[in-house]
């Protein structure tokens, strides 16, 4: 989604300040934008109100996600790492460089 604001000059400050003049002018996404359109329709709210509702809703919805696990394998291999240019020439072998 993209955001134009015409009044960037005004400073954005939601609990201290409110001005009921103050026009944003917002372009959404083609799906964005028939979410919008099906919500007002099922619910009779104004274009503000609806966004608003949209972007609660978005924020309430927790991230499924598996924690991060590094996969990892035997590789049969100890190495002495505490001169790494030496692991290297191990590993890749003195050519590599």
């Amino acid at each position: 989604m993209r955001a134009k604001a015409s009044h960037m000059h005004a400073p954005f400050c939601p609990l201290k300040c409110y001005s009921p003049c103050m026009r944003t002018t917002v372009e959404f996404e083609e799906d964005a934008a028939k979410a919008l359109e099906k919500l007002r329709q099922e619910t009779g709210m104004g274009v503000s109100e609806a966004v608003n509702h949209l972007v609660r809703r978005g924020l309430l919805v927790e991230a499924e996600h598996e924690p991060f696990v590094q996969q990892t394998r035997s590789l049969g291999l100890r190495i002495d790492v505490t001169s790494v240019a030496d692991a290297i020439d191990l590993l890749e072998g003195s050519q590599a460089r």
